[in-house]
Order: C-alpha cells, then structure tokens, then sequence
C-alpha cells in the first residue's frame, strides 16, 4: 500500500504540475518527426514508423506510450510531409496528439541540405475523475472529457548523409488544462530541443555514431541524452545512452531487409525511482517505400 501510494503521487506531481513535458523516447533518433518537423522527408523515401513504449515496470499508472508515424519527400519538388499521433496514458491521464509536418529543403553545399518546417497540431485530454477520490468534488475536474487545444511549432534540421544538427520548438502555445484561482496546476509548457550526430567510418564493416539531445523546458530541469552506437556490416546496430542524472539505456537494432528496420532499448533507472521499478521497454518498427535509386544509398542511424 505504501508503494501504491507514493507511486500515485509522484505521477500526479509529474502531471499535474506546471512544468509538464512532451513524452520521452530513448531512441528519438529514428523518429525525429515527433520533436522536429523540418526532419519530414529528409530520408528521401516514405517512412512509415511505429512505436511502443512501456516506463517504469512494476508501477501502477506508470507512463504507457504509443506513437505512429508517416513521413515522405513529395516528389518533383523540395517539400517534405508527415503525419504523426502519439498515444500517451500516466496515471488518470489520457492524451492523444495527431500532428501534421510540412518541411522545404534548400541544398547548402555538395553534401549538406538545410530543412525548414512548421508542425501543426491538435491535443486531446482525458482526466480519468475516478481515480482521483478527491475528498471534495470539484465539478470543473469533470470538464476533461477529450478535451481539445490546438497548437503549432516549427525547426530547423542540416543534414546529410553523415551528419546532422537540429532545433525544434514542437508546440508554441502554452495550454493551460485547468485552473484554479488562476493559477495553472497543469500546463503544458514550450519545450526546445537541440539534436546532433555524426556518424564515423571506422572501417569497411563498422561504423560508430555519437549523438546528443538536449531539451529545455522553463521549470523543470535541463535533460541532456547522450548516446553512442556502432553499426556492424550496415544491418546490426547497438549502443548504449545516457540521460543525465535520470537513466542509463542500452539500444539494438537490425535491418532485417532494404525497407524494414526493427530496434529495442532498454532503460535502468538512476534515480530513487529505480527502487520501485524494473526499468522501461521500448520496441519499435520502421518501413520504407520508394527509396531513390530503389535502394539504400548509404545506411542511417537517423
């Protein structure tokens, strides 16, 4: 019962206070669209991705994420399209964020392109009231039912086939869910990220790419992942991350065939937390259609 109980607190306190935070993903590397929109397109064939991830086994009402992805360069032109919605439940939460990408590229030199984008997107909120047992009723925490608020962003993304460095701003409203005495006990604040990586050539059959992500969020701390992975013969991919002061990962990936990508990470938790919990899964999947020249060119880590 003690567990239980300060389990519930501290998701309530991670969601309901005023610096809330987009969700998380440990290998953000493969699904860039979610945090940058100028990444839609970059890869030059349609990418359809899927996500699962599962934090903090063993908690009751631990984060339970689901994310689905689609983006594609349109052809005869510099623009790029995505689409993505993000499944996020926490506790008595609920969210479902359906996203739209419109990105422009413009080549800067022989071997790098500078990506614009703007993101359009569209929140809808779910406060489960029954699992709150508020000793007083409150009629307005009834008022959460898909509850709706829209919001746009946009980022910057240079790239190339071996390199990149980005930075986003996701969401540039600042949507407050609920208010009381006109103070925001929840609030979804603007989050920047800055993402880069670059991949070396140790080899002829191995490759090692270091990567970082840092995101800011106004009241809360600054969140900085940083990671390596080595690829072996372009199709078996591992490595390890770090989330400062939070959790230590370790990543492996294959290339099963030219369009299908499979990965898996692994979270240890570094904090307290980790006394209550057997870590944090995520899997996902990635396909690719229509490839230039039918055929991957050179393989990516991003």
């Amino acid at each position: 019962m003690k567990t239980r109980i300060l389990l519930f607190t501290l998701l309530f306190t991670g969601v309901a206070s005023y610096a809330q935070q987009d969700a998380q993903f440990t290998q953000y590397m493969y699904n860039t669209i979610n945090i940058n929109p100028a990444y839609a397109g970059s890869r030059g064939a349609l990418s359809i991705f899927a996500l699962h991830r599962t934090q903090w086994v063993g908690l009751e009402g631990a984060p339970v994420t689901n994310a689905v992805s689609m983006n594609t360069p349109l052809n005869g032109n510099n623009l790029g399209l995505g689409v993505s919605i993000i499944n996020d439940k926490i506790g008595p939460t609920h969210e479902n964020t359906i996203s739209a990408d419109l990105s422009y590229t413009i080549p800067t030199s022989e071997t790098f392109k500078l990506s614009f984008g703007v993101k359009a997107t569209a929140n809808l909120f779910d406060l489960d009231v029954t699992r709150l047992n508020p000793a007083d009723d409150d009629p307005s925490l009834h008022d959460f039912n898909n509850k709706f608020s829209p919001n746009i962003g946009a980022g910057v993304y240079l790239h190339s086939h071996k390199a990149y460095v980005g930075f986003s701003v996701p969401n540039f409203i600042e949507s407050k869910r609920y208010d009381d005495n006109e103070v925001a006990i929840f609030k979804e604040k603007v989050n920047y990220y800055l993402i880069a990586g670059y991949v070396f050539d140790l080899n002829n059959s191995i490759k090692f790419k270091p990567a970082v992500l840092t995101k800011m969020v106004k009241g809360a701390p600054l969140q900085t992942d940083v990671s390596g992975n080595f690829m072996f013969n372009d199709k078996f991919v591992v490595g390890l991350a770090y989330r400062w002061s939070a959790a230590l990962s370790a990543m492996v990936g294959f290339q099963v065939s030219e369009g299908l990508y499979v990965g898996y990470g692994y979270d240890l938790e570094t904090t307290n937390l980790d006394n209550y919990n057997s870590g944090s899964h995520e899997i996902f999947l990635r396909y690719e259609l229509f490839k230039n020249n039918d055929k991957i060119t050179t393989p990516r880590f991003f």
